[in-house]
């Protein structure tokens, strides 16, 4: 991946989180004590009856750090909004299919030949079943899809299978 492209798609990304923060901090309520009890647990899993000067003191920065952490709560009013994209990078995910959608992609489209659909790529007769020709529609992208990622918050990115690596 060029530098610049990474930059671009690394710029896209803090706007997403920023805009996220907003709206979640707007809402973000003090009263829940669920981080006290996190700490509490972690304090219990690693302290020990005899602990030296040093031992208490990473324990008591790991804790600084925990309660000094940004805790991102959902919205109720937050509506979900598509992240556009203009570089024609992918901004949610890794860059290639992930094992579960191209299992998706093929078992859908296999289902589909085997219905009768017709297929987008001219087979040699050595392919013999609907998932070898999906598998193979899928290899070249010519499969007219688009996948959908999904973030914790319900924002989307709807990404033509194309676009990926």
């Amino acid at each position: 991946m060029s530098n610049s492209k990474s930059k671009t798609q690394n710029t896209e990304v803090k706007d997403i989180i920023d805009h996220t923060n907003k709206n979640d901090l707007a809402t973000l309520d003090k009263t829940d004590d669920s981080l006290d009890k996190a700490i509490e647990v972690y304090k219990k899993i690693y302290e020990k009856e005899e602990m030296t000067e040093k031992e208490q003191k990473e324990i008591e920065e790991v804790c600084k750090t925990i309660k000094n952490r940004l805790i991102l709560t959902q919205s109720a009013d937050h509506k979900p909004i598509e992240i556009k994209n203009t570089t024609d990078t992918v901004v949610t995910g890794p860059p290639t299919l992930t094992r579960f959608e191209k299992a998706r992609i093929m078992g859908s489209r296999a289902l589909q030949l085997s219905l009768g659909a017709p297929p987008f790529i001219d087979f040699s007769k050595n392919i013999s079943s609907s998932l070898e020709i999906a598998m193979e529609e899928l290899q070249q992208r010519v499969i007219p899809i688009v996948i959908r990622r999904t973030l914790p918050n319900n924002d989307y990115q709807n990404i033509p299978i194309e676009q990926f690596e």
